[in-house]
């Protein structure tokens, strides 16, 4: 009997378990898991970390770890408004965050700006 309902669930779920597990230990380290493993725990690969906060509300606390092992910092990046309808431009900072350049790339096709791109940005 005992071999038998090992067989209902199948190798699948017996990784699935294991897979579990594993990154439930992980979890406890704070690290961070690959896209895949967090997708097999059912978490999206945009997950911000901010939804996180909000599994106590729904008294799935025990989510929180692998949530924070999977989740993205919102972006601490100022808010700008673009007017519709305006031609696009390129704008090259400096190493302070200045303009130090602003092209209008109207008409360039995507080749033409990726190979302006590629030579005139730093490799960081």
């Amino acid at each position: 009997m005992a071999a038998g309902s090992g067989a209902w669930f199948g190798p699948a779920f017996g990784l699935r378990l294991l897979l579990a597990s594993v990154l439930h230990a992980v979890s406890a380290f704070k690290a961070e898991f690959s896209s895949e493993a967090c997708t097999e725990l059912g978490f999206s690969s945009n997950l911000l970390c901010s939804s996180c906060d909000l599994l106590g509300q729904f008294n799935l606390l025990q989510l929180d770890p692998d949530c924070r092992g999977c989740c993205q910092e919102e972006a601490q990046f100022e808010t700008k408004k673009y007017v519709r309808g305006s031609d696009p431009v390129l704008k090259l900072l400096d190493d302070n965050g200045n303009i130090a350049e602003e092209l209008s790339i109207l008409k360039w096709n995507t080749d033409s700006v990726e190979e302006f791109l590629s030579e005139k940005l730093e490799r960081i």
